[in-house]
C-alpha cells in the first residue's frame, strides 16, 4: 500500500544515543523533524537546499545536510546533532579561536569539523580546506575555523 505524503508514520529513531518515538510524514525532512518534533534546534535552517551546511548532522559517522535528507532515510541509523556533542575538543577550540561571529553557521561547522577529525585524525591543511568547503559562513570566520581545527590536531595527546 502506498503511503500518502500527508499520512504520519510512527517510528523509533536513535538520536544522540537515545531512541525516541517520532511521528512524521514520509515527505518530512530530518531537519524539520529534529526542530519541530524533537525540539533539537541546534541544526539551523539556512538555505534549505543543501548548500550552506548550517543544518549538518552526523548520520552513521557521515556528515549529512539534514535539510535535504528525509527523516524516513534515518530509520535504523545513529544520528548525532550538535546537542549530542558535549565538551569536545573542537568546541573548545572554536571558543578559544573565536571561530564564530553571529553563530548561526557554527553548529554545522562544529559537526563537520568533528566528523573531519574522526575520519582524518591528522588531516593536511588542504584536506581541512576541502572538507570545510561544504559549509558557508556569511560572516567570514573561515580562518578562525581552520585555526581551531589545526589547534585540535596540534594539541592531541
Amino acid at each position: 500500500m502506498i503511503q500518502k505524503p500527508y499520512t504520519k508514520i510512527s517510528v523509533p529513531i536513535e538520536i544522540n544515543g537515545e531512541v525516541r518515538q517520532v511521528d512524521f510524514r514520509p515527505a518530512d525532512t530530518l531537519l524539520s523533524v529534529l526542530r519541530n518534533q524533537l525540539s533539537l534546534t541546534g541544526s539551523k535552517p539556512g538555505c534549505l537546499n543543501g548548500d550552506c551546511g548550517a543544518c549538518s548532522v552526523i548520520v552513521n559517522d557521515t556528515v549529512y545536510k539534514s535539510c535535504i535528507m528525509l527523516a524516513i532515510e534515518a530509520i535504523d541509523a545513529k544520528i548525532t546533532t550538535i546537542e549530542g556533542l558535549h565538551d569536545t575538543p573542537i568546541q573548545k577550540a572554536f571558543v578559544k579561536h573565536f571561530a564564530f561571529q553571529c553563530g548561526y553557521c557554527t553548529p554545522g561547522f562544529i559537526m563537520n569539523c568533528h566528523a573531519l577529525l574522526q575520519k582524518h585524525p591528522q588531516p593536511t591543511y588542504d584536506v581541512i580546506k576541502e572538507w570545510l568547503s561544504s559549509n558557508i559562513c556569511r560572516c567570514t570566520c573561515y580562518q578562525e575555523i581552520e585555526e581551531a581545527v589545526l589547534d585540535v590536531i596540534e594539541n592531541r595527546e
